[in-house]
């Protein structure tokens, strides 16, 4: 049975006058923001944290702290498949890409793409397939093969001639380390990225971004609150360029001051070693309106839809393709 998956990738500015097209996840943290009648100002104040923490860490021939600027493209992944002979498309994936604007030479740089990373069939892993594993069990457990699909589907996309296309470098993420685990500070330190964690059990997002073939380095920048765990493909230290490391960085680290400002807008950097939680108190909020209830159960939703929509429907042919799949 012939499976014919490609890739189509949409753009959409991210910016004040954002508003989330018709096929993006509600649980995606941007499009949280640009709901409700808070939300111009809400993304307002957020580009502009960007704006100021990149300029803070891009200081060099930087005196008034206001050379740079950052744009961002929501990147939108079609699937398109032909499964049985059946045309279908399917939102995947979103990302980010960053560009840089040189205010001084006028020069638009490209900068990171990935940054923040949004899928439905994660939802369905996390928040259905997962939890309904786990509903009876005393014991927490994986099951098997979890993540195996997505990963495929992930690897598929980046190694697609319509990612090729698109962008110049291999795609990095950039998220919020995890509260249940314990990171050690080693003794590297690099100039962009920082102080240098480390944990002794990969966390099972870790594992699941291993099946989309990312291995993981977590660091805390200078003037951050905690390190942010950077997930990519190849030399994450020789691969990229200071100014777009600093891309992701000022962008994600925004984010997480909205999205989990107990960890990235504490008011006491991380120890030596450190373990994140969501019920620390000394803690600075910010002016920008972000509802977390309503993110997780909204994941659920999606996650059902995925299944019912996708997954179901195609379950057999998809994981014949994903065991197919070349390691």
């Amino acid at each position: 049975m012939s499976t014919n998956i490609s890739f189509e990738v949409k753009m959409l500015r991210f910016d004040e006058d954002y508003v989330p097209s018709a096929n993006t996840r509600l649980t995606t943290n941007f499009a949280n923001l640009a709901r409700g009648e808070h939300r111009q100002e809400n993304l307002r104040n957020v580009l502009r944290m960007i704006d100021n923490r990149f300029n803070a860490l891009a200081s060099w021939d930087n005196p008034q702290a206001d050379r740079y600027a950052i744009e961002l493209d929501i990147v939108s992944v079609d699937m398109k498949t032909a499964f049985g002979g059946t045309a279908e498309t399917f939102p995947l994936i979103e990302i980010l890409n960053t560009s840089i604007i040189d205010n001084v030479t006028g020069l638009r740089i490209p900068g990171m793409t990935g940054n923040n990373f949004s899928s439905y069939v994660r939802d369905y892993d996390f928040s259905v397939l997962l939890l309904e594993h786990n509903r009876d069990s005393t014991e927490f457990q994986v099951p098997d093969r979890f993540g195996d699909l997505h990963g495929n589907l992930f690897k598929a996309f980046v190694q697609s001639p319509a990612y090729r296309e698109k962008f110049g470098k291999l795609p990095v993420i950039c998220l919020s380390v995890s509260s249940n685990r314990t990171y050690h500070r080693t003794g590297n330190h690099h100039p962009i990225l920082g102080a240098e964690y480390e944990q002794r059990e990969f966390s099972l997002t870790d594992q699941y971004f291993g099946k989309m073939g990312m291995k993981v380095r977590y660091f805390m920048p200078e003037g951050s609150s905690a390190p942010l765990s950077f997930y990519f493909f190849g030399d994450l230290l020789a691969d990229y360029s200071s100014l777009e490391l600093i891309s992701t960085i000022s962008t994600m680290e925004s984010f997480q001051k909205v999205y989990r400002p107990e960890i990235y807008n504490a008011n006491s950097p991380a120890a030596a070693c450190y373990r994140p939680s969501l019920g620390h108190q000394d803690y600075s909020t910010t002016r920008i309106i972000y509802d977390r209830e309503e993110r997780s159960r909204l994941a659920i939703e999606q996650g059902r839809f995925t299944e019912e929509t996708f997954i179901r429907p195609h379950r057999d042919i998809l994981e014949q393709w994903s065991a197919r799949f070349p390691a």
